[in-house]
């Protein structure tokens, strides 16, 4: 297994690196270019004319070496498809948005409505299979134990696709933010499902190693089932993980290329598959805290803006500028010391999201 994992980065950024220059070079002689909003920072203006779709590059990386690396694995019907369904859906609707972005030069991309249908399909369709193919149960980090949650197992799973794919939107701001942060995430991904792995492993095998979070059914054959789960899914986090790095070469300040809804879009589809397939969606609030919080910091601001209204008179704001890194840029933090600050931020935390499954 860890042969493939190393495999599926490297396979993964080595096809981000090769196809970056002709995708910008195509995205370019196409005008699939950025026009940044103008209630953005006022130093983005600078960045109009920079092109969009760039997370084009970081699909084609994954999910190619993804389907090289983890056939051999056999988990087509309980992890593969399931993670290329939610991924790729994803991905569908943050590229109409970007492509109605620059062909009919709409700043906003598709509507609001329009957004929420095409998510909501590949939420509930990601959901159900879920549900029908691996149970209700989640797993609570640091506790050991398991919550079924039903029925409820549906909507709220899709509620959670819904919240990560926006909140990934959101983050994705400021040059090379987002592909830092999921990289260093996807590391973290990947070492729980490669332990949980090695851990049905063992048991197989009478050996002693185990993680107290790997429920392993008394039956061999969906023992071994389980154990090629797991390896698909830390290749495919691996494959993640070297896409983003491969694009960051092109993404890091100044950015070449922006990923757009395309590819933030992708990765929030992504992380939330692994997480719900390995029944780990609290660990989201750790590893994906940074992207959780962007989201966070622009309800409380259009809450606190409109109460405060309400309130005095005269509206007030909480931040100088939501999403949250918008106020650190405001503050005068330069945006590579914002990336290495939640870069930084995403490590000690995946750190701790792996704690809390080995204890």
């Amino acid at each position: 297994m860890l042969t493939n994992v190393l495999l599926a980065l490297v396979l993964s950024a080595a096809i981000a690196l090769a196809t970056g220059p002709k995708l910008i070079e195509w995205l370019r002689g196409h005008q699939m270019k950025t026009s940044e909003n103008e209630l953005g920072p006022k130093e983005h203006l600078k960045k109009r004319g920079t092109p969009i779709m760039g997370g084009l590059m970081i699909a084609l990386g994954c999910i190619v070496s993804f389907v090289l690396c983890a056939a051999y694995t056999g988990a087509w019907v309980t992890t593969i498809l399931p993670l290329l369904l939610v991924s790729l859906g994803s991905m569908a609707v943050g590229l109409a948005d970007d492509w109605t972005k620059a062909v009919k030069h709409r700043s906003e991309g598709l509507t609001p409505w329009q957004k929420i249908i095409g998510l909501s399909v590949v939420c509930l369709g990601f959901s159900v299979w879920c549900y029908f193919t691996q149970g209700s149960k989640v797993l609570l980090p640091f506790a050991n134990t398991e919550w079924d949650l039903g029925l409820w197992y549906i909507p709220l799973l899709a509620l959670t696709v819904l919240f990560m794919t926006n909140s990934a939107n959101l983050q994705d701001g400021i040059d090379g933010i987002l592909s830092s942060v999921t990289s260093v995430g996807c590391m973290g991904w990947a070492v729980i499902a490669g332990l949980s792995a090695v851990t049905v492993y063992q048991h197989l095998n009478g050996g002693s190693f185990g993680i107290p979070m790997v429920k392993i059914p008394d039956d061999p054959d969906a023992a071994r089932a389980l154990q090629d789960n797991y390896s698909a899914i830390a290749i495919f986090a691996a494959a993640l993980c070297g896409g983003c790095l491969g694009f960051l070469r092109y993404n890091r300040y100044p950015a070449k290329v922006f990923m757009g809804d395309t590819g933030s879009m992708f990765i929030g589809g992504a992380v939330v598959g692994m997480a719900m397939l390995l029944r780990q969606p609290f660990l989201l609030l750790l590893i994906g805290f940074t992207c959780c919080m962007s989201s966070v910091s622009v309800i409380l601001q259009r809450y606190y803006y409109k109460t405060t209204r309400k309130i005095y008179g005269t509206p007030r704001r909480l931040f100088k500028m939501s999403p949250l890194h918008h106020h650190f840029e405001k503050c005068g933090m330069k945006e590579t010391q914002i990336v290495l600050m939640y870069t930084v931020v995403t490590l000690v935390l995946t750190a701790l999201a792996v704690i809390s499954v080995i204890v």
